[in-house]
């Protein structure tokens, strides 16, 4: 990487030049920011309201490839998960900090790379940078961001909320996010038995998209609003949708019925599922980093969600006792499992 560009080098410019170097174009546009970059801490001042606050940490070798993982998708990737928490609790993210270790092997140019995707984010989702931290790395590659928001109290929504008979509801389509990542392992695998080979992700793009440039769902929270429906609990689907409704189920005390038809899946999900030799609806329930928002609200609601393209209902809350179960196509009931679960597999 960078090896036949022209490299700066971060010892010519010390921590704190780089730091400079990095922020001298920030603009804030948050009215709640009233100092950001440049002193020992920021200064928020969000009257009225509550601050929501979030912290993620991605880790080169566990959370990211940097064999087919572009910076600055990796920098706008860092932003979004972040942000998407805040949005699954009903909430407007303002603004984030970020903070990074690196090696000697990043010249000036990759950060800035990395750095251009972090901006990118922060002007779309309209989110000020306003403080963070560098450091060197004997590790790779680290990213921490903490990400702030804020919310009316009566519009947070927590996962504990949910009630007997809720209506559970999804975001977008489920599993590409993970099927693009076997995708881009795969060709990872070929390249480096015979580098001649190029990568072949043509017709793949939606899939490749998903796991490398994850959007966070701040339009749903947005239309909730709009249509005046606030969800009784929610969580973002970062590590699978099973993963996520047992997380609601227990902090609610309820069980739930999830229908495997119900459940959405990209066309091209489910193809390329299928030519990894894979479930698709196991990849959907147990794959994960598809930051939709996962949520339940109260079957009144219904007639104002059941039109809306982006929204899908797939199951309903029960009473505990009942468990939490996965009705699959052919009418048969499994208990849900987080990591690993196969019900479909054939003996």
């Amino acid at each position: 990487m960078f090896e036949n560009q022209d490299r700066t080098n971060l010892e010519e410019l010390g921590e704190f030049g780089l730091i400079s170097h990095l922020t001298k174009n920030i603009k804030l546009t948050q009215q709640s920011t009233q100092k950001g970059v440049g002193d020992d801490a920021a200064v928020l001042d969000f009257t009225g309201k509550k601050v929501l606050i979030s912290t993620d940490m991605l880790l080169e070798g566990i959370h990211f490839d940097l064999a087919y993982t572009p910076l600055k998708h990796l920098g706008y990737k860092a932003i979004q998960v972040n942000l998407s928490d805040i949005y699954a609790m009903n909430g407007m993210a303002s603004q984030v900090t970020v903070s990074i270790g690196m090696s000697s092997k990043f010249p000036l140019e990759a950060i800035e790379e990395l750095y251009e995707g972090i901006y990118i984010a922060c002007e779309k989702y309209n989110v000020d940078l306003v403080g963070g931290d560098t450091t060197s790395s004997k590790q790779g590659l680290v990213i921490s961001v903490t990400s702030v928001g804020y919310a009316d109290e009566a519009d947070i929504v927590y996962r504990s909320g949910a009630g007997d008979g809720d209506l559970i509801c999804i975001s977008g389509d489920l599993g590409g996010a993970y099927v693009g990542l076997q995708l881009l392992e795969r060709e990872k695998l070929i390249y480096l038995e015979n580098p001649k080979i190029q990568p072949d992700l043509e017709g793949k793009d939606y899939i490749v998209e998903r796991q490398l440039k994850p959007e966070a769902r701040r339009d749903i929270v947005e239309l909730l609003k709009s249509i005046d429906v606030k969800p009784t609990s929610m969580i973002d689907v970062s590590d699978g949708l099973a993963s996520e409704i047992l997380h609601i189920c227990k902090q609610s005390d309820k069980g739930c019925n999830l229908y495997e038809e119900k459940i959405p899946l990209d066309p091209m999900t489910y193809e390329t599922a299928r030519e990894f030799n894979l479930d698709p609806t196991v990849c959907a329930l147990n794959g994960g980093e598809d930051y939709e928002l996962l949520f339940t609200i109260k079957q009144a609601d219904y007639d104002k969600i059941k039109f809306k393209m982006d929204i899908t209902i797939i199951g309903h809350m029960t009473e505990p006792s009942a468990g939490c179960n996965l009705i699959t196509k052919s009418g048969n009931v499994h208990a849900l499992k987080a990591q690993g679960w196969n019900a479909f597999k054939k003996a």
